[in-house]
């Protein structure tokens, strides 16, 4: 995991995104333990109280669940969700943007097309 401390993204975003990823990866695997509050915290040197909300952020979406005397846990079908979640964030904010860059440079759709049937062939 690396953070960016002086950056525009709040730490408990970024904990919740790069765990996000380590699940989408496969890095943490369906039922499996997340590190500890208190792991993150002290090997990163943030907050605990941060680690824990951007943790939190992942229960609220179903990506890890609380076991009581245990720690946090990835669910069941985390990573599906996770890869779709990322797929729409992709779908929606940098496919729009570029579509739009494209638009006021005056790139046409069909050109466009060429262009991303070239990206995929090479």
């Amino acid at each position: 995991m690396r953070f960016d401390f002086s950056g525009t993204t709040p730490l408990f975003r970024q904990v919740a995104e790069q765990l996000g990823e380590a699940i989408v990866s496969g890095a943490f695997a369906e039922g499996e333990q997340v590190p500890s509050t208190t792991e993150i915290s002290t090997t990163y040197k943030i907050n605990p109280a941060t680690v824990l909300k951007g943790m939190n952020l992942l229960v609220d979406q179903g990506l890890l669940e609380k076991r009581r005397g245990l720690g946090m846990f990835v669910t069941a079908g985390a990573r599906r969700k996770a890869g779709d979640a990322k797929r729409d964030e992709f779908l929606t904010t940098h496919v729009g943007a570029f579509i739009a860059e494209a638009k006021r440079l005056g790139i046409g759709a069909d050109e466009l097309k060429d262009i991303i049937d070239k990206g995929y062939r090479s």
